[in-house]
């Protein structure tokens, strides 16, 4: 296999050696400012890098999912993640992570002052929110809670950061610093030199720790099956929805089948009663002509085809339509 220049930085191994080494710290920097916005009074300067958690015991979850957990000076913890592919629950399992990062800050004695914000920012190499069924959410996006009538925001302990790489626009060369980090993940593996747009200090350090000159044979070797584990996990997870897809079909058409088998048993029964209505409606008029008079107990006569025109309700409840 020829090596690419640069080795993909949405694979567990390449994302955890640009993001989580204590050796790039610059680099996890520049991606916190860039993708939070943040102007300069409140740009991170330094960040601590937390010890990495036990990963669910999850099968679907095995390969797709890389996080680098950090702490700035002022104690806001970052948790920064890499989803390579989109698998069920996806969302709870993001606010679950947040949420245990916040928890997690207590030990015992502390109180709940001692809590600090964090913050949660993903990136999705497919679209969670698919612009094709008219979902208006931007590439990067932004969560937090708000107070729903006023719109007040508030509870800003724990906020949300999304970037949907497939929704950067690859027709024009990036102009911001978040198009350019997209560019930056999307096409990495494709460049065989440094561009000019991308020649700012967190993404050349970050593009020279995805050079793949600099591998050893053990990490190229790690690199490889990485890769296969993302492509083996995205095979299966087509095949399950593939074969989901097979059997719901299956059960729509033995539904299908089931009610049309209904229909026709049903089809002669009311064949039969139409018949039955038919036949004492004639044998009715037979014995009864419309223009022959008939005599009444109260001794009143009366045409049997207009006295029943005024006693008949006007629908027949038994008539089908």
């Amino acid at each position: 296999m020829v090596r690419p220049v640069f080795a993909d930085p949405k694979t567990d191994f390449v994302f955890q050696r640009i993001f989580g080494s204590e050796d790039h710290k610059p680099v996890l920097i520049g991606l916190l400012n860039d993708l939070l916005e943040l102007d300069d009074a409140h740009r991170i300067r330094s960040v601590s890098l937390l010890p990495p958690e036990q990963r669910p015991k999850v099968d679907e979850l095995k390969y797709s999912i890389v996080d680098v957990k950090c702490v700035d000076v002022r104690g806001t913890t970052y948790v920064v993640e890499m989803q390579v592919l989109n698998v069920e629950a996806f969302e709870k399992r993001v606010v679950y992570n947040v949420a245990k990062a916040f928890t997690n800050q207590l030990d015992v004695g502390q109180t709940y002052p001692d809590l600090n914000d964090v913050i949660g920012i993903t990136i999705c190499d497919f679209e969670l929110w698919p612009r094709k069924s008219g979902s208006r959410v931007p590439m990067l996006s932004r969560w937090r809670m708000q107070e729903q009538s006023s719109g007040t925001l508030g509870f800003s302990q724990l906020q949300l950061v999304f970037l949907e790489l497939p929704k950067y626009d690859n027709t024009r060369e990036p102009q911001t610093m978040v198009e350019k980090w997209a560019y930056f993940f999307r096409e990495a593996p494709s460049l065989a030199a440094i561009p000019p747009v991308l020649e700012y200090p967190p993404m050349l350090e970050a593009l020279e720790a995805a050079r793949t000159a600099r591998f050893t044979t053990a990490e190229w070797d790690a690199y490889i099956r990485a890769g296969m584990a993302i492509q083996n996990e995205r095979g299966a997870l087509s095949l399950a929805r593939k074969e989901g897809r097979e059997e719901g079909r299956e059960e729509g058409l033995r539904m299908g089948i089931i009610a049309r088998r209904g229909r026709a048993r049903a089809a002669p029964l009311t064949a039969t009663r139409g018949a039955a209505l038919v036949v004492i409606s004639r044998r009715r008029s037979d014995q009864y002509p419309d223009d022959a008079p008939r005599h009444h107990p109260d001794g009143t006569s009366s045409v049997l085809g207009q006295q029943v025109r005024r006693a008949r309700p006007s629908r027949d409840p038994l008539q089908r339509h």
